[in-house]
């Protein structure tokens, strides 16, 4: 899973599989949830999203993984 933030058009993106989207659909304004070819979620669009989210803080919680920074 990765998280990017890309400031100029304050929009976040949450990958959550590195399968491509093959559809999208917008759940609320300015939120949409891509599917694969086989109709699981792979990812979540969010626009406005210094808006919509609190993305002052990240708590990560018992992640059963190995956690990566990066600095853009």
């Amino acid at each position: 899973m990765e998280l990017n933030y890309y400031p100029e058009t304050d929009s976040l993106y949450i990958n959550l599989s590195e399968q491509p989207s093959v559809d999208s659909q917008e759940i609320s304004e300015g939120i949409l949830l891509d599917y694969d070819a086989e109709g699981r979620l792979v990812g979540i669009d969010i626009d406005n999203a210094s808006h919509k989210v609190e993305m002052e803080k990240l708590i990560l919680s018992q992640i059963p993984s190995k956690v990566e920074t990066a600095n853009a």
